[in-house]
């Protein structure tokens, strides 16, 4: 009789599972606040909407492909992304206290291209090798 063996969930898909849950749930608060969150970061509604949509996007795609992508390749582009959004949101920060208006914009630039880079990068990606754990036991 044949069985299909489930792929073990481990700590890291969990974790990109969870990244990606967490870009869903801030492309919410971003549309949802759109105004007011773009008055307190100095940028347009119109862009904290798009920034949204992108996030939402690549948040349902992040966890859509975590089954058939490897977790190294997950976390080769999750540490690539984090990476620019801290110094992008060190950048952002460092120039609205000199003043400048562009840090918002900046920081919500980034957050608008970044997730869709990141899918992209993602679909693109060769799917995971099944190994004897993974693959359906076909012998009687």
């Amino acid at each position: 009789m044949a069985q299909a063996v489930a792929p073990r969930v481990t700590r890291q898909t969990v974790g990109a599972i969870a990244d990606g849950a967490f870009k869903v749930l801030l492309a919410a608060v971003y549309i949802a606040g759109a105004a007011p969150l773009g008055r307190l970061l100095g940028t347009s509604a119109w862009l904290m909407v798009v920034s949204g949509v992108a996030l939402l996007i690549g948040g349902g795609i992040e966890i859509r492909y975590t089954r058939s992508r490897s977790m190294r390749t997950y976390t080769q582009f999750m540490i690539a992304y984090d990476s620019g959004w801290v110094l992008t949101a060190l950048t952002g920060f460092l120039m609205a206290r000199q003043g400048s208006s562009a840090g918002g914009e900046i920081w919500m630039g980034y957050q608008t291209a970044a997730p869709i880079v990141f899918a992209a990068l993602l679909v693109a990606a060769a799917p995971m090798h099944m190994t004897s754990g993974t693959q359906r036991d076909t012998s009687d």
